[in-house]
């Protein structure tokens, strides 16, 4: 699999919003979910936004459900994942994950082992 790539992370100051987005290789095949993560220093990595890659369905943490919104384009082959009212707590390094699996880990995109392929990450950072 050929790593999916981040881009949009940077410094906003709390309240502001940004957008991350996702690019997934044509080489990149199957793919049945694209999710997002994030991983803030000394933590562990968590879940925050996941789509089915064919329909509409969508996944989000609860905490965060209310200020995140994942969008995608399958013919750009593109994830945007849109962050609105960031606030400190919201730093991290941002990663966007691809599933190849049509029947994810445990029956959920909510898991990261659900996930065969990982980018880089990008950093957002929110200023107070």
């Amino acid at each position: 699999q050929v790593q999916p790539v981040e881009s949009g992370g940077g410094l906003v100051q709390a309240g502001e919003s940004l957008t991350l987005s996702c690019v997934v290789s044509r080489r990149t095949f199957p793919i049945h979910a694209v999710g997002w993560f994030r991983q803030a220093p000394g933590k562990d990595r968590e879940f925050v936004a996941a789509a089915r890659w064919s329909g509409d369905t969508t996944y989000y943490a609860d905490s965060l459900k209310e200020r995140f919104i994942i969008s995608k384009d399958n013919t750009k082959r593109t994830v945007d994942l849109r962050l609105s009212s960031l606030k400190p707590e919201d730093t991290a390094v941002y990663y966007c994950a691809v599933s190849s699996l049509k029947y994810p880990v445990a029956n959920s995109y909510y898991s990261g082992r659900s996930y065969d392929s990982w980018g880089q990450g990008t950093q957002v950072t929110v200023s107070s």
